[in-house]
């Protein structure tokens, strides 16, 4: 990377990423896809516990971003041998938090469903699949400090070839293990959460192959696992840990949105998971250049270029919001045949259409709003971006709440809370931003 940063260079950086998302997703319609084949009840549960197994990844995800954002601080300060120390410590916490949630799980883990859940049977499939998915998570978070080494340092293509394994993997064994293929029994739900569990296993495998091949850990004193530091600890907490909590905010908020939409009944649920999947898909672009963001903007403030953070910002803005709205366009003129992607059920898929239309508007500000909101973060001041999401997805639960509990409301109503949601991350991210006070933080 050097100091310079155009379109091109903001593209170098994005795009593996993004494609790497869309072999992310290929995973994430596969699942819906076959879940859909199976039921209602298995859709619905697999939207639940998909998204609780999630809320629980995005802890560690939350901490990586903080992780990226410092060892991209120390890229551009070219301070290459503190990477490496920065990545062993994530290591220390990733690990240590991954183990306790898997042993609070075990302990606990059964009654959540049946506490929490209207629907038995939804409640019965969701923690099925639970049991398989939980195991994944210590996977998954080393996986997350792979992630923050390689998108700190600019290096982003590793995040196409791994994730293009797990969609591999996942793909051929949820045909395999789902419905019972090649001499496998059908496991139906269980076995799209063994599909998704082996497949996180490939990826660090490909990761660990890859970085020893291509990234001699020397270089960056990477793996070498020295003694604590902890003042160094401090100093990636303080970052860090509001990215955690802002990201488990988040996807926490979207896991009661869901528990919300289940009081409405099976098909509205069924319905969200499929348009959740859409939506999900729509923000490919999005993921990308929010990574971007986090990456470049702390990265020219570590060359103390820092008239450069908001021009780079803008330029992100304007890719990130062309991409998303080519996706959105392309959609609107063939909905009913992107969604039966996920369902055969004609009633179903005419109950989406109108749920679709709504995203496809909300996506292009989601775009606008996370570019700006991840430009905060990326700056340092990630408790500032933690103070912004509290109050957003307050609100945001709150409009959902009395929505979901008002006579006859339409799904796709409900799903218009994200109108609000886009709106506010834009506004206050770009007033914080405007203010300048961001300028004297310290990573």
């Amino acid at each position: 990377m050097q100091t310079d940063i155009s379109y091109k260079k903001i593209w170098k950086i994005a795009y593996p990423i993004i494609l790497g998302s869309i072999a992310q997703n290929i995973i994430n319609v596969t699942d819906t896809a076959f879940l859909g084949r199976l039921g209602e009840v298995e859709l619905g549960a697999g939207a639940i516990a998909g998204i609780f197994y999630l809320t629980l990844v995005t802890i560690g995800w939350g901490f990586g971003i903080g992780l990226q954002i410092i060892v991209a601080r120390r890229h551009g300060e070219n301070n290459i041998k503190a990477i490496g120390r920065i990545i062993d410590h994530g290591l220390y916490f990733l690990v240590t938090i991954a183990l306790l949630m898997f042993a609070v799980y075990q302990w606990k883990g059964a009654e959540i469903f049946s506490r929490i859940l209207d629907s038995q049977a939804v409640g019965q499939a969701s923690a099925e699949y639970l049991n398989i998915r939980i195991f994944g998570l210590l996977f998954a978070f080393i996986n997350v400090a792979f992630r923050a080494f390689y998108v700190g340092i600019g290096r982003t293509k590793v995040i196409t070839y791994t994730t293009l394994v797990m969609a591999i993997v996942n793909v051929g064994l949820d045909f395999v293990l789902v419905f019972g293929k090649l001499g496998f029994p059908a496991m139906g739900i269980r076995g799209a959460a063994l599909a998704s569990l082996i497949a996180e296993i490939s990826a660090l495998a490909f990761f660990i192959i890859y970085t020893q091949l291509y990234y001699k850990p020397k270089k960056y004193q990477l793996f070498y696992f020295k003694q604590v530091d902890i003042d160094l600890f401090k100093r990636i907490f303080k970052v860090a840990t509001p990215t955690m909590l802002q990201n488990f905010i988040s996807f926490f908020g979207w896991f009661i949105f869901f528990l919300f939409v289940e009081n409405l009944g099976e098909r509205p649920l069924a319905v969200s998971n499929i348009i959740r999947s859409l939506y999900v898909l729509l923000m490919i672009p999005i993921m990308g250049f929010a990574s971007a963001a986090n990456t470049l903007v702390s990265f020219v403030i570590g060359r103390k270029q820092i008239e450069l953070v908001m021009p780079v910002i803008r330029r992100i803005i304007v890719l990130c919001a062309s991409g998303v709205s080519v996706l959105v366009l392309a959609g609107l003129f063939f909905p009913e045949s992107l969604i039966s992607i996920y369902t055969n059920d004609i009633e179903l898929i005419k109950a989406c259409v109108p749920s679709y239309y709504v995203i496809s508007g909300a996506a292009i500000l989601i775009g606008i709003g996370f570019i700006l909101f991840n430009g905060v973060s990326g700056t340092g001041r990630t408790d500032v971006s933690l103070f912004m999401e509290i109050i957003i997805i307050s609100i945001y639960l709150a409009l959902t709440w009395f929505l979901a509990n008002m006579q006859n409301v339409q799904i796709h109503q409900v799903w218009a809370v994200e109108y609000l949601y886009a709106i506010s991350l834009s506004v206050l991210s770009f007033i914080y931003l405007k203010t300048g006070r961001w300028k004297k933080a310290e990573i």
